[in-house]
């Protein structure tokens, strides 16, 4: 320990060696535990949908094809719901795409946007191929997230109009090619207001029509996610965007650390909420299957969680104020996208390593058979956390804090010998 500062850059190495070296955390389950106990294993780590573990479903011979051509980890699910007798099912296919960039980071933008798109649109295929209705790609997908460097250029070159930029004309005609409502979040440059520049979702419709776009509320300062240097929150609150196959919200990255952000996306009626993200395994991993399943229960909609992959590296060395030798890349983007149910069960994750593609057939009727089972709308005291937040939000605001009475005043509770060393 006492060479600690000396070993830190190989310590670094080491962790991303480390981080490298689980493929899919759900097939080191099923080769190192007996039948038996996997099924109870995966009960308890991903819930039973009605009864039985999540579905899996074969893929179709073409989709089985690009898997092994391009070595991507494809996989596709079913959710039920219960049937009733005034509603008809709602079974409505989506899907979440996770991708490592395809070029160094020093090559041109036109050749690392084209790299990237090209890989893409193998996997909106794909998808298309087994059915999917609507599809959501990861944050910043046109490019490397080259937010950690401070640098302005070139990466804002990579920012592009939410309606006429390349890589949304792109979509816009895969949309239509598919009938399928493609969410797209994109660096946007706002051109109706002087080029500003934003991180934002584009929801394109299944007919190749823009229909809105959503941005990202909630912006990083911590570690090297120096993303405030480049945009600030949006002001444009919780849009919910009803498309011809349900109504989508897409709380961007960071927002999935703050459950007022998932709420308020689901009192505004969303039943699939996406949460497109770039996070690394040494700051959130242990969160990951957590934050974005405990939406989807708390707020009875479907949510489908997208990581991108990889380990980018960057010319310039950066630090970001946090202790750590300068450096030129995050930390390995483990992808595991998912998808979460409101009755509480889960897919497995994607890979860690691989590209992916990850299906799942919901039923969109399970939202409102959730909400009815556990009462979670009805039993929310609304009025009492308006209440609070008024109060909170006063420069005159003081904690509700009932002291102990037998306390001594002399000195400060926390200097009082009542805690364990």
């Amino acid at each position: 320990h006492t060479h600690t500062h000396t070993h830190t850059p190989s310590c670094a190495s080491l962790l991303i060696s480390l981080m490298e070296s689980i493929d899919r955390l759900d097939d080191v389950l099923a080769e190192h535990l007996p039948e038996a106990d996997l099924e109870q294993v995966r009960r308890i780590l991903y819930g039973w949908n009605r009864g039985a573990p999540v579905e899996e479903v074969d893929l179709q011979a073409a989709t089985t094809a690009v898997a092994e051509a391009a070595d991507s980890d494809i996989h596709h699910y079913r959710f039920q719901a219960a049937p009733e007798e005034e509603r008809a099912p709602r079974k409505v296919k989506i899907a979440l795409i996770q991708n490592s960039i395809t070029n160094a980071t020093t090559d041109s933008i036109k050749e690392q946007c084209a790299g990237i798109r090209a890989k893409v649109e193998v996997l909106i295929d794909a998808a298309a191929a087994e059915g999917v209705n609507v599809l959501c790609l990861q944050e910043a997908w046109t490019m490397p997230f080259a937010f950690c460097t401070r640098e302005k250029q070139p990466w804002l070159q990579f920012a592009e109009d939410a309606n006429t930029g390349p890589n949304q004309v792109f979509l816009k005609r895969k949309a239509k090619q598919h009938n399928m409502v493609i969410v797209s979040p994109i660096l946007e440059r706002d051109t109706a207001h002087a080029g500003t520049i934003w991180n934002t979702a584009v929801i394109i419709g299944n007919n190749g029509n823009v229909i809105g776009k959503s941005r990202k509320n909630h912006i990083p300062r911590v570690g090297d996610f120096n993303e405030s240097t480049y945009y600030m929150e949006s002001q444009m609150g919780h849009p919910v965007f009803e498309t011809a196959f349900g109504r989508i919200g897409v709380n961007i990255c960071y927002g999935r650390h703050h459950p007022l952000n998932w709420m308020a996306y689901g009192l505004n009626g969303a039943e699939i909420v996406f949460n497109p993200s770039a996070t690394v395994g040494a700051l959130s991993e242990p969160m990951w299957g957590i934050e974005q399943r405990n939406a989807a229960i708390a707020n009875n909609y479907f949510v489908g969680a997208i990581n991108r992959l990889g380990t980018e590296s960057f010319p310039n060395a950066f630090t970001s104020g946090n202790g750590r030798p300068a450096h030129k890349d995050f930390g390995h983007f483990y992808g595991s996208s998912y998808i979460a149910s409101p009755d509480a069960s889960r897919t497995p994750a994607l890979s860690r390593l691989r590209d992916g593609l990850i299906v799942a057939e919901v039923d969109l009727n399970l939202c409102r058979q959730v909400k009815d089972s556990w009462g979670l709308s009805m039993t929310a005291r609304y009025e009492l956390y308006a209440d609070f937040l008024n109060r909170y939000i006063r420069d005159d605001f003081q904690p509700q804090i009932v002291r102990d009475p037998s306390l001594t005043d002399s000195e400060p509770l926390a200097t009082q010998p009542r805690f364990i060393d």
